[in-house]
Protein backbone atom coordinates (compact mmCIF):
# COMPACT_ATOMS: atom_id res chain seq x y z
CA UNK A 1 0.00 0.00 0.00
CA UNK A 2 1.36 3.51 -0.98
CA UNK A 3 2.02 5.79 1.56
CA UNK A 4 -0.38 8.12 0.62
CA UNK A 5 -3.07 6.03 0.84
CA UNK A 6 -1.55 4.37 4.01
CA UNK A 7 -2.75 7.76 5.38
CA UNK A 8 -5.62 8.00 4.27
CA UNK A 9 -6.70 4.64 5.26
CA UNK A 10 -4.14 3.01 8.08
CA UNK A 11 -3.74 6.32 10.26
CA UNK A 12 -7.29 7.36 10.90
CA UNK A 13 -7.18 3.80 12.48
CA UNK A 14 -4.38 4.62 14.41
CA UNK A 15 -6.23 7.08 15.98
CA UNK A 16 -9.39 5.57 17.20
CA UNK A 17 -11.64 6.36 14.32
CA UNK A 18 -11.76 9.72 15.69
CA UNK A 19 -14.52 12.09 14.75
CA UNK A 20 -16.63 8.76 14.32
CA UNK A 21 -19.98 9.07 16.06
CA UNK A 22 -20.14 6.22 18.18
CA UNK A 23 -23.53 5.12 19.86
CA UNK A 24 -24.82 6.50 23.07
CA UNK A 25 -22.66 9.71 21.97
CA UNK A 26 -19.59 8.71 22.89
CA UNK A 27 -16.24 8.86 20.87
CA UNK A 28 -13.74 5.88 21.17
CA UNK A 29 -10.72 7.64 21.34
CA UNK A 30 -7.10 5.81 21.85
CA UNK A 31 -5.10 7.98 23.91
CA UNK A 32 -1.87 5.61 23.82
CA UNK A 33 -1.28 6.20 20.19
CA UNK A 34 0.62 8.96 19.21
CA UNK A 35 -0.32 12.24 19.38
CA UNK A 36 0.39 13.90 16.67
CA UNK A 37 0.12 13.15 12.93
CA UNK A 38 3.92 13.28 12.12
CA UNK A 39 4.58 10.39 14.95
CA UNK A 40 3.16 7.78 12.92
CA UNK A 41 4.66 8.10 9.69
CA UNK A 42 7.80 9.86 7.76
CA UNK A 43 6.84 13.22 7.38
CA UNK A 44 9.61 14.60 6.35
CA UNK A 45 8.54 13.04 3.58
CA UNK A 46 5.39 13.53 3.06
CA UNK A 47 6.37 17.53 3.50
CA UNK A 48 9.18 16.68 0.66
CA UNK A 49 6.16 16.17 -1.78
CA UNK A 50 4.17 19.53 -0.69
CA UNK A 51 2.08 17.94 1.16
CA UNK A 52 1.37 20.80 4.46
CA UNK A 53 0.23 18.25 7.69
CA UNK A 54 -1.58 19.65 10.49
CA UNK A 55 0.55 20.84 13.31
CA UNK A 56 -1.81 20.13 16.55
CA UNK A 57 -2.88 17.07 18.33
CA UNK A 58 -5.72 15.84 16.58
CA UNK A 59 -6.70 13.27 19.02
CA UNK A 60 -6.83 15.81 22.01
CA UNK A 61 -9.24 18.80 19.83
CA UNK A 62 -11.67 16.03 18.77
CA UNK A 63 -11.84 15.04 22.34
CA UNK A 64 -12.22 18.45 23.18
CA UNK A 65 -14.67 19.31 20.57
CA UNK A 66 -16.76 16.20 21.63
CA UNK A 67 -16.85 17.54 25.31
CA UNK A 68 -17.26 21.41 24.54
CA UNK A 69 -18.79 21.81 21.25
CA UNK A 70 -18.76 25.56 19.82
CA UNK A 71 -19.44 25.02 15.92
CA UNK A 72 -22.05 23.30 14.22
CA UNK A 73 -21.99 23.06 10.26
CA UNK A 74 -24.61 22.46 8.36
CA UNK A 75 -23.77 20.88 4.69
CA UNK A 76 -21.16 18.48 4.11
CA UNK A 77 -20.52 19.46 0.25
CA UNK A 78 -16.53 20.89 -0.85
CA UNK A 79 -17.37 24.12 -0.37
CA UNK A 80 -17.19 23.25 3.37
CA UNK A 81 -14.47 21.50 3.15
CA UNK A 82 -12.35 23.89 1.08
CA UNK A 83 -13.36 26.80 3.03
CA UNK A 84 -14.52 26.69 6.29
CA UNK A 85 -12.65 23.66 7.84
CA UNK A 86 -9.61 25.13 6.27
CA UNK A 87 -9.69 28.33 7.76
CA UNK A 88 -10.21 26.67 11.34
CA UNK A 89 -7.54 24.13 10.30
CA UNK A 90 -5.14 26.98 9.88
CA UNK A 91 -6.41 28.57 13.09
CA UNK A 92 -5.55 25.45 14.63
CA UNK A 93 -2.39 25.32 13.17
CA UNK A 94 -1.23 28.61 15.11
CA UNK A 95 -1.61 26.89 18.27
CA UNK A 96 -4.22 29.49 20.08
CA UNK A 97 -7.10 27.47 19.71
CA UNK A 98 -8.17 23.90 20.84
CA UNK A 99 -11.61 22.92 18.97
CA UNK A 100 -12.87 21.65 15.58
CA UNK A 101 -16.22 21.88 13.74
CA UNK A 102 -19.14 19.52 13.59
CA UNK A 103 -20.50 18.98 10.54
CA UNK A 104 -24.21 18.16 9.75
CA UNK A 105 -25.39 16.83 6.59
CA UNK A 106 -29.48 17.23 5.79
CA UNK A 107 -29.79 16.80 2.79
CA UNK A 108 -27.65 13.71 0.91
CA UNK A 109 -26.27 11.35 3.45
CA UNK A 110 -24.23 9.16 1.20
CA UNK A 111 -21.58 11.99 1.28
CA UNK A 112 -20.96 11.52 5.07
CA UNK A 113 -20.79 7.52 4.39
CA UNK A 114 -18.74 7.71 1.40
CA UNK A 115 -16.07 10.65 2.04
CA UNK A 116 -16.48 11.55 5.50
CA UNK A 117 -16.77 7.93 7.42
CA UNK A 118 -14.23 5.87 5.63
CA UNK A 119 -11.42 8.66 6.20
CA UNK A 120 -12.32 9.24 9.82
CA UNK A 121 -13.59 13.03 8.33
CA UNK A 122 -9.53 13.53 7.07
CA UNK A 123 -9.66 15.13 3.84
CA UNK A 124 -7.02 16.45 1.49
CA UNK A 125 -7.49 20.26 0.33
CA UNK A 126 -5.95 20.77 -3.16
CA UNK A 127 -5.78 24.22 -3.40
CA UNK A 128 -5.30 25.12 -7.32
CA UNK A 129 -2.79 27.95 -8.55
CA UNK A 130 -3.30 30.13 -11.38
CA UNK A 131 0.42 29.41 -12.78
CA UNK A 132 -0.53 25.62 -13.15
CA UNK A 133 0.30 24.41 -9.79
CA UNK A 134 -1.20 23.18 -6.86
CA UNK A 135 -0.88 22.87 -3.14
CA UNK A 136 -1.52 20.38 -0.73
CA UNK A 137 -2.88 20.50 2.67
CA UNK A 138 -4.17 17.64 5.16
CA UNK A 139 -7.29 19.09 6.76
CA UNK A 140 -8.25 17.34 10.49
CA UNK A 141 -10.31 20.34 11.90
CA UNK A 142 -13.66 18.31 11.19
CA UNK A 143 -13.68 15.86 14.26
CA UNK A 144 -17.64 14.52 13.73
CA UNK A 145 -19.62 14.13 10.59
CA UNK A 146 -23.52 13.71 10.97
CA UNK A 147 -26.27 12.90 9.58
CA UNK A 148 -28.92 15.45 10.18
CA UNK A 149 -32.58 13.74 10.13
CA UNK A 150 -34.25 11.39 12.96
CA UNK A 151 -33.89 8.70 10.34
CA UNK A 152 -30.64 8.42 11.93
CA UNK A 153 -31.56 8.16 15.47
CA UNK A 154 -27.95 8.03 16.77
CA UNK A 155 -26.68 10.79 14.81
CA UNK A 156 -29.66 12.76 15.98
CA UNK A 157 -29.47 12.28 19.73
CA UNK A 158 -25.92 13.82 19.10
CA UNK A 159 -27.19 16.57 17.36
CA UNK A 160 -29.94 17.27 20.05
CA UNK A 161 -27.26 16.77 22.69
CA UNK A 162 -24.57 19.12 20.76
CA UNK A 163 -27.52 22.11 20.66
CA UNK A 164 -28.27 21.25 24.69
CA UNK A 165 -25.09 21.92 25.47
CA UNK A 166 -23.62 25.70 27.10
CA UNK A 167 -20.56 25.99 24.82
CA UNK A 168 -22.23 26.04 21.79
CA UNK A 169 -21.20 29.12 20.05
CA UNK A 170 -22.19 29.17 16.27
CA UNK A 171 -23.77 27.05 13.54
CA UNK A 172 -23.23 27.84 10.01
CA UNK A 173 -24.45 26.86 6.54
CA UNK A 174 -23.15 26.03 3.26
CA UNK A 175 -26.37 24.70 1.92
CA UNK A 176 -27.40 26.92 -1.22
CA UNK A 177 -29.32 29.39 -1.38
CA UNK A 178 -32.28 26.71 -2.59
CA UNK A 179 -31.81 25.18 1.20
CA UNK A 180 -33.51 28.11 3.31
CA UNK A 181 -36.80 27.39 1.43
CA UNK A 182 -39.77 25.82 3.29
CA UNK A 183 -43.27 25.12 2.12
CA UNK A 184 -46.93 24.52 3.44
CA UNK A 185 -46.42 21.10 3.86
CA UNK A 186 -43.05 21.03 5.66
CA UNK A 187 -44.47 23.56 8.05
CA UNK A 188 -47.25 21.41 8.84
CA UNK A 189 -44.78 18.10 9.44
CA UNK A 190 -43.85 20.37 13.03
CA UNK A 191 -41.09 18.57 14.58
CA UNK A 192 -40.90 16.21 12.45
CA UNK A 193 -40.13 18.78 9.58
CA UNK A 194 -37.77 17.25 7.01
CA UNK A 195 -36.30 20.60 5.22
CA UNK A 196 -33.18 22.41 6.22
CA UNK A 197 -34.70 24.98 7.76
CA UNK A 198 -37.60 22.77 9.39
CA UNK A 199 -34.47 20.59 11.04
CA UNK A 200 -32.53 23.64 12.17
CA UNK A 201 -35.75 25.05 13.89
CA UNK A 202 -36.47 21.74 15.76
CA UNK A 203 -32.66 21.60 17.25
CA UNK A 204 -33.18 25.69 18.65
CA UNK A 205 -36.34 24.26 20.20
CA UNK A 206 -33.80 21.64 21.92
CA UNK A 207 -31.48 24.52 23.35
CA UNK A 208 -34.32 26.67 24.30
CA UNK A 209 -36.15 24.39 26.40
CA UNK A 210 -32.28 23.70 27.54
CA UNK A 211 -32.41 26.81 29.14
CA UNK A 212 -32.78 29.54 26.56
CA UNK A 213 -29.05 29.39 25.81
CA UNK A 214 -27.53 32.07 23.25
CA UNK A 215 -26.40 31.03 19.51
CA UNK A 216 -25.63 32.39 16.37
CA UNK A 217 -27.07 31.31 13.11
CA UNK A 218 -24.14 32.29 10.42
CA UNK A 219 -25.05 31.61 6.67
CA UNK A 220 -22.06 31.58 4.86
CA UNK A 221 -23.85 30.70 1.36
CA UNK A 222 -23.24 32.97 -1.28
CA UNK A 223 -26.52 34.95 -1.70
CA UNK A 224 -27.50 38.70 -0.70
CA UNK A 225 -28.12 39.37 3.02
CA UNK A 226 -27.70 35.44 3.76
CA UNK A 227 -28.63 35.79 7.34
CA UNK A 228 -32.00 36.86 6.15
CA UNK A 229 -32.78 33.69 4.61
CA UNK A 230 -31.71 31.51 7.81
CA UNK A 231 -34.05 34.10 9.72
CA UNK A 232 -36.97 34.12 7.53
CA UNK A 233 -36.93 30.13 7.85
CA UNK A 234 -36.59 29.69 11.02
CA UNK A 235 -39.43 32.46 12.14
CA UNK A 236 -41.39 30.88 9.53
CA UNK A 237 -41.14 27.22 11.48
CA UNK A 238 -41.26 28.88 14.69
CA UNK A 239 -44.60 30.80 14.44
CA UNK A 240 -46.31 27.80 12.37
CA UNK A 241 -45.48 25.53 15.57
CA UNK A 242 -46.98 28.42 17.86
CA UNK A 243 -50.18 28.76 15.89
CA UNK A 244 -50.48 25.14 15.67
CA UNK A 245 -49.67 24.57 19.44
CA UNK A 246 -46.56 21.80 18.93
CA UNK A 247 -44.26 24.85 20.89
CA UNK A 248 -45.34 27.78 23.36
CA UNK A 249 -45.27 31.15 22.38
CA UNK A 250 -41.81 31.96 24.30
CA UNK A 251 -40.01 29.50 21.55
CA UNK A 252 -40.85 32.68 18.87
CA UNK A 253 -40.17 35.23 21.59
CA UNK A 254 -36.26 33.40 21.71
CA UNK A 255 -35.64 33.23 18.28
CA UNK A 256 -36.76 36.88 17.81
CA UNK A 257 -34.56 38.20 20.43
CA UNK A 258 -31.46 39.28 19.53
CA UNK A 259 -29.87 39.14 22.70
CA UNK A 260 -30.47 35.17 22.84
CA UNK A 261 -30.01 34.30 19.09
CA UNK A 262 -28.77 36.80 15.55
CA UNK A 263 -28.80 35.88 12.24
CA UNK A 264 -25.24 37.63 10.72
CA UNK A 265 -24.59 38.66 7.07
CA UNK A 266 -21.39 37.15 5.24
CA UNK A 267 -19.89 37.66 2.26
CA UNK A 268 -18.12 34.20 0.57
CA UNK A 269 -16.11 33.81 -2.49
CA UNK A 270 -14.47 30.94 -3.69
CA UNK A 271 -14.96 28.67 -6.48
CA UNK A 272 -14.34 25.31 -5.84
CA UNK A 273 -15.41 22.83 -8.94
CA UNK A 274 -16.13 19.43 -8.66
CA UNK A 275 -13.16 16.99 -8.34
CA UNK A 276 -10.47 17.30 -11.11
CA UNK A 277 -9.17 14.44 -13.55
CA UNK A 278 -5.64 16.79 -13.71
CA UNK A 279 -5.53 17.02 -9.85
CA UNK A 280 -6.28 12.93 -9.33
CA UNK A 281 -3.71 12.73 -11.63
CA UNK A 282 -1.53 14.49 -10.34
CA UNK A 283 -1.92 13.61 -6.75
CA UNK A 284 -1.87 9.68 -8.20
CA UNK A 285 1.63 10.44 -9.17
CA UNK A 286 2.41 11.34 -5.40
CA UNK A 287 1.70 7.95 -4.53
CA UNK A 288 -2.14 9.04 -3.25
CA UNK A 289 -4.17 6.35 -4.90
CA UNK A 290 -7.12 6.55 -3.26
CA UNK A 291 -8.63 9.98 -4.70
CA UNK A 292 -11.22 8.55 -7.09
CA UNK A 293 -14.44 10.71 -7.46
CA UNK A 294 -17.66 9.42 -5.84
CA UNK A 295 -21.11 10.50 -7.47
CA UNK A 296 -23.74 9.92 -5.24
CA UNK A 297 -27.36 9.21 -6.20
CA UNK A 298 -28.62 12.56 -5.75
CA UNK A 299 -25.81 13.36 -7.79
CA UNK A 300 -23.05 15.18 -5.95
CA UNK A 301 -19.38 14.96 -6.95
CA UNK A 302 -16.45 14.71 -4.00
CA UNK A 303 -13.57 12.57 -3.14
CA UNK A 304 -11.16 12.00 -0.29
CA UNK A 305 -9.57 15.36 -1.60
CA UNK A 306 -11.45 18.89 -2.30
CA UNK A 307 -9.94 21.43 -5.19
CA UNK A 308 -10.66 24.78 -5.18
CA UNK A 309 -9.41 27.83 -6.44
CA UNK A 310 -6.22 30.14 -4.27
CA UNK A 311 -8.09 32.87 -3.72
CA UNK A 312 -10.73 33.26 -1.24
CA UNK A 313 -13.04 36.01 1.01
CA UNK A 314 -14.96 35.23 3.72
CA UNK A 315 -16.57 38.70 5.31
CA UNK A 316 -18.80 38.33 8.28
CA UNK A 317 -21.00 40.68 10.21
CA UNK A 318 -19.75 40.32 14.06
CA UNK A 319 -22.31 39.65 15.91
CA UNK A 320 -22.17 36.73 17.93
CA UNK A 321 -24.71 36.65 20.94
CA UNK A 322 -22.24 33.22 22.99
CA UNK A 323 -18.69 34.21 21.69
CA UNK A 324 -17.19 32.73 17.95
CA UNK A 325 -14.29 30.47 17.11
CA UNK A 326 -11.23 32.88 15.99
CA UNK A 327 -11.31 32.66 12.27
CA UNK A 328 -9.92 35.50 11.79
CA UNK A 329 -6.48 33.25 12.77
CA UNK A 330 -7.54 31.58 9.45
CA UNK A 331 -8.15 34.79 6.99
CA UNK A 332 -11.72 35.56 7.93
CA UNK A 333 -12.92 39.35 8.02
CA UNK A 334 -14.92 40.13 11.01
CA UNK A 335 -16.69 43.88 10.53
CA UNK A 336 -20.64 45.23 10.67
CA UNK A 337 -23.44 44.54 8.32
CA UNK A 338 -22.79 47.77 6.63
CA UNK A 339 -19.48 46.96 5.56
CA UNK A 340 -20.39 43.10 4.61
CA UNK A 341 -23.45 44.89 2.12
CA UNK A 342 -20.74 46.58 1.20
CA UNK A 343 -18.37 44.02 0.03
CA UNK A 344 -21.25 42.10 -1.19
CA UNK A 345 -22.31 45.28 -3.47
CA UNK A 346 -18.63 45.42 -4.63
CA UNK A 347 -18.07 42.31 -5.70
CA UNK A 348 -21.64 41.71 -7.23
CA UNK A 349 -22.07 45.19 -9.04
CA UNK A 350 -18.73 46.14 -10.15
CA UNK A 351 -15.66 43.96 -9.31
CA UNK A 352 -16.27 39.98 -10.02
CA UNK A 353 -20.14 39.20 -11.14
CA UNK A 354 -20.17 42.11 -13.91
CA UNK A 355 -16.97 40.84 -15.74
CA UNK A 356 -17.88 37.53 -16.05
CA UNK A 357 -21.11 38.33 -17.42
CA UNK A 358 -19.28 40.29 -20.14
CA UNK A 359 -17.33 37.31 -20.38
CA UNK A 360 -20.40 34.86 -20.95
CA UNK A 361 -21.95 37.10 -23.71
CA UNK A 362 -18.96 37.96 -25.79
CA UNK A 363 -17.68 34.10 -24.70
CA UNK A 364 -20.33 32.26 -26.16
CA UNK A 365 -20.44 34.13 -29.62
CA UNK A 366 -17.03 33.51 -30.11
CA UNK A 367 -16.60 30.08 -29.88
CA UNK A 368 -15.03 29.68 -25.95
CA UNK A 369 -16.08 26.83 -23.21
CA UNK A 370 -13.51 27.77 -21.11
CA UNK A 371 -13.46 31.29 -19.14
CA UNK A 372 -9.55 30.56 -18.57
CA UNK A 373 -9.34 30.33 -22.67
CA UNK A 374 -11.12 33.80 -22.90
CA UNK A 375 -8.36 35.20 -20.63
CA UNK A 376 -5.38 34.36 -23.32
CA UNK A 377 -7.68 36.40 -26.21
CA UNK A 378 -6.24 39.96 -25.86
CA UNK A 379 -9.62 41.54 -26.91
CA UNK A 380 -11.69 40.35 -23.93
CA UNK A 381 -8.76 40.68 -21.59
CA UNK A 382 -8.69 43.87 -22.40
CA UNK A 383 -12.27 44.70 -22.88
CA UNK A 384 -13.18 42.93 -18.89
CA UNK A 385 -9.85 45.12 -17.29
CA UNK A 386 -11.50 48.67 -18.72
CA UNK A 387 -15.40 47.53 -17.50
CA UNK A 388 -13.79 46.73 -14.46
CA UNK A 389 -10.98 49.94 -13.75
CA UNK A 390 -12.67 52.70 -16.14
CA UNK A 391 -15.91 52.62 -15.78
CA UNK A 392 -17.20 50.61 -12.89
CA UNK A 393 -14.39 51.90 -10.57
CA UNK A 394 -15.86 55.32 -9.58
CA UNK A 395 -18.98 54.02 -8.36
CA UNK A 396 -17.46 51.68 -6.10
CA UNK A 397 -17.53 52.48 -2.05
CA UNK A 398 -14.48 50.93 -0.80
CA UNK A 399 -15.69 48.74 1.55
CA UNK A 400 -11.94 49.45 3.76
CA UNK A 401 -11.55 45.72 4.85
CA UNK A 402 -11.06 44.88 0.81
CA UNK A 403 -9.46 47.07 -1.47
CA UNK A 404 -11.28 47.10 -4.65
CA UNK A 405 -8.63 47.32 -6.85
CA UNK A 406 -6.51 44.68 -5.82
CA UNK A 407 -9.95 42.48 -5.59
CA UNK A 408 -10.70 42.89 -9.38
CA UNK A 409 -6.54 42.65 -10.05
CA UNK A 410 -7.09 39.21 -8.12
CA UNK A 411 -10.09 38.50 -10.19
CA UNK A 412 -8.56 39.51 -13.40
CA UNK A 413 -4.73 38.20 -13.28
CA UNK A 414 -5.23 34.67 -10.62
CA UNK A 415 -8.95 34.00 -10.91
CA UNK A 416 -10.01 33.64 -14.41
CA UNK A 417 -6.83 32.85 -15.90
CA UNK A 418 -6.91 29.94 -13.42
CA UNK A 419 -6.38 26.58 -15.75
CA UNK A 420 -7.92 24.70 -13.36
CA UNK A 421 -10.61 26.08 -12.78
CA UNK A 422 -13.08 24.10 -15.64
CA UNK A 423 -15.83 27.36 -15.42
CA UNK A 424 -17.55 27.56 -18.89
CA UNK A 425 -19.15 30.88 -20.84
CA UNK A 426 -22.45 28.93 -21.22
CA UNK A 427 -22.95 28.17 -17.38
CA UNK A 428 -22.78 31.87 -16.35
CA UNK A 429 -24.64 32.86 -18.96
CA UNK A 430 -27.60 30.98 -17.62
CA UNK A 431 -30.39 33.06 -16.31
CA UNK A 432 -28.33 36.71 -17.61
CA UNK A 433 -31.99 38.40 -17.87
CA UNK A 434 -32.30 38.09 -13.95
CA UNK A 435 -28.71 39.23 -13.84
CA UNK A 436 -27.86 42.19 -15.68
CA UNK A 437 -30.42 44.79 -13.69
CA UNK A 438 -28.42 44.33 -10.48
CA UNK A 439 -24.50 43.69 -12.37
CA UNK A 440 -25.12 46.46 -14.71
CA UNK A 441 -27.99 48.52 -13.79
CA UNK A 442 -26.74 49.41 -10.60
CA UNK A 443 -23.76 51.21 -12.19
CA UNK A 444 -25.77 53.08 -14.39
CA UNK A 445 -28.27 53.91 -11.40
CA UNK A 446 -25.17 55.68 -9.43
CA UNK A 447 -23.68 57.49 -12.62
CA UNK A 448 -27.59 59.04 -12.60
CA UNK A 449 -27.63 59.61 -8.57
CA UNK A 450 -23.87 61.20 -8.36
CA UNK A 451 -24.49 63.31 -11.71
CA UNK A 452 -21.43 61.24 -13.71
CA UNK A 453 -20.76 61.79 -17.28
CA UNK A 454 -22.13 58.88 -18.69
CA UNK A 455 -20.66 59.67 -21.60
CA UNK A 456 -17.74 57.56 -20.18
CA UNK A 457 -20.08 54.52 -20.58
CA UNK A 458 -18.92 52.70 -23.80
CA UNK A 459 -17.92 49.38 -22.49
CA UNK A 460 -20.93 48.71 -20.12
CA UNK A 461 -23.32 49.70 -22.99
CA UNK A 462 -21.32 47.13 -25.15
CA UNK A 463 -22.35 44.26 -23.03
CA UNK A 464 -25.80 45.17 -23.17
CA UNK A 465 -25.55 45.55 -26.71
CA UNK A 466 -23.58 42.27 -26.90
CA UNK A 467 -26.81 40.75 -25.43
CA UNK A 468 -29.44 41.57 -28.07
CA UNK A 469 -26.71 39.96 -30.54
CA UNK A 470 -26.66 37.37 -28.24
CA UNK A 471 -30.47 36.37 -27.83
CA UNK A 472 -29.88 35.24 -31.60
CA UNK A 473 -27.95 32.61 -31.26
CA UNK A 474 -25.69 32.04 -34.07
CA UNK A 475 -22.21 32.74 -33.11
CA UNK A 476 -19.56 35.35 -34.64
CA UNK A 477 -18.99 32.66 -37.57
CA UNK A 478 -22.45 32.44 -38.86
CA UNK A 479 -23.43 29.26 -37.19
CA UNK A 480 -26.26 28.55 -34.45
CA UNK A 481 -25.25 27.75 -30.84
CA UNK A 482 -27.02 26.66 -27.74
CA UNK A 483 -28.02 29.92 -26.06
CA UNK A 484 -27.88 28.32 -22.10
CA UNK A 485 -31.73 28.34 -19.82
CA UNK A 486 -32.73 31.66 -19.87
CA UNK A 487 -36.29 32.45 -17.83
CA UNK A 488 -37.17 34.91 -20.08
CA UNK A 489 -35.39 33.87 -23.08
CA UNK A 490 -38.45 32.80 -25.25
CA UNK A 491 -39.60 36.20 -24.22
CA UNK A 492 -37.05 38.13 -25.34
CA UNK A 493 -35.52 36.17 -28.29
CA UNK A 494 -38.88 36.93 -29.79
CA UNK A 495 -38.23 40.68 -29.63
CA UNK A 496 -35.01 40.35 -31.69
CA UNK A 497 -36.41 37.59 -34.29
CA UNK A 498 -37.13 40.22 -36.99
CA UNK A 499 -33.36 40.90 -37.01
CA UNK A 500 -30.90 38.97 -39.27
CA UNK A 501 -26.82 38.25 -39.19
CA UNK A 502 -26.42 40.51 -42.26
CA UNK A 503 -24.40 43.46 -44.11
CA UNK A 504 -26.80 45.89 -44.86
CA UNK A 505 -29.58 48.22 -43.80
CA UNK A 506 -32.52 46.51 -41.70
CA UNK A 507 -34.89 47.43 -39.03
CA UNK A 508 -33.52 47.86 -35.63
CA UNK A 509 -37.42 49.18 -34.17
CA UNK A 510 -37.92 46.43 -32.15
CA UNK A 511 -34.87 46.96 -30.09
CA UNK A 512 -37.05 49.66 -28.31
CA UNK A 513 -38.85 46.96 -26.93
CA UNK A 514 -35.78 45.41 -25.46
CA UNK A 515 -33.96 48.71 -24.15
CA UNK A 516 -36.89 50.29 -22.42
CA UNK A 517 -37.39 47.37 -20.45
CA UNK A 518 -36.53 48.56 -16.64
CA UNK A 519 -37.61 44.48 -15.51
CA UNK A 520 -34.29 43.12 -17.20
CA UNK A 521 -31.90 46.20 -17.03
CA UNK A 522 -32.63 47.94 -14.13
CA UNK A 523 -33.28 50.92 -16.02
CA UNK A 524 -35.16 52.04 -19.11
CA UNK A 525 -32.28 52.53 -21.10
CA UNK A 526 -33.46 55.53 -23.23
CA UNK A 527 -34.97 57.58 -20.27
CA UNK A 528 -31.08 57.46 -18.88
CA UNK A 529 -29.47 58.41 -22.47
CA UNK A 530 -27.74 55.43 -23.12
CA UNK A 531 -30.84 53.40 -25.40
CA UNK A 532 -29.94 54.96 -28.98
CA UNK A 533 -26.28 54.51 -28.25
CA UNK A 534 -26.57 50.91 -27.28
CA UNK A 535 -28.74 50.63 -30.70
CA UNK A 536 -26.07 51.92 -32.85
CA UNK A 537 -23.54 49.18 -31.22
CA UNK A 538 -26.01 46.61 -31.68
CA UNK A 539 -26.13 47.55 -35.70
CA UNK A 540 -22.48 46.86 -35.85
CA UNK A 541 -22.73 43.99 -34.15
CA UNK A 542 -25.30 42.47 -36.74
CA UNK A 543 -23.38 42.93 -39.58
CA UNK A 544 -22.33 39.66 -40.89
CA UNK A 545 -19.88 36.98 -39.98
CA UNK A 546 -17.03 38.51 -38.29
CA UNK A 547 -18.65 41.47 -36.60
CA UNK A 548 -18.51 40.88 -33.10
CA UNK A 549 -14.92 40.15 -33.12
CA UNK A 550 -14.69 43.15 -35.16
CA UNK A 551 -16.81 45.77 -32.91
CA UNK A 552 -15.51 44.32 -30.02
CA UNK A 553 -12.21 45.17 -30.67
CA UNK A 554 -12.91 48.56 -31.96
CA UNK A 555 -14.50 49.86 -28.95
CA UNK A 556 -12.16 47.97 -26.19
CA UNK A 557 -8.88 49.42 -27.93
CA UNK A 558 -10.62 53.21 -28.37
CA UNK A 559 -11.43 52.92 -24.64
Amino acid sequence: MSGFRFFFVFLPRLFGKIGEYMKQSKILYNHETERNLSDSFNAAEWEAKGYELPKYDIAAVAKKTHDEPTWVHFGAGNIFRAFPAAILNDALNTGKYDRGVIVAESFDYEIIDKAYRPYHNLSLLVSLQSNGTIEKKVIASITESLKADKQFADDWARLVQIFQAPSLQMVTFTITEKGYSYNDADLARGLDAVFAMGKLTALLYERYKAGKLPLTLQSTDNCSHNGDHVKAGVKAYAERWAQDGIVEAGFVDYINDSSKITYPWSMIDKITPRPHEKVQAMLAEDGFEDNDTIITEKHTFTAPFVNAEEVQYLVCEDTYTNGRPPLELGGALYTSRKIVDEVETMKVTTCLNPLHTAMSIYGCMLDYTLISAEMADEDLRAFIQKIGYIEAMPVVVDPGVLNPYEFIGAVINRRLPNPFMPDAPQRIATDTSQKLAIRFGETIKAYEERGLDKSNLVLIPLVLAGYARYLKGIDDNGQPFEISPDPLLAELQAIVNPLEVKEGEQDFSCLKALYSRADVFGVDLYAVGLGEKIEGMVKELYAGNGAVRKTLHKYTLAR
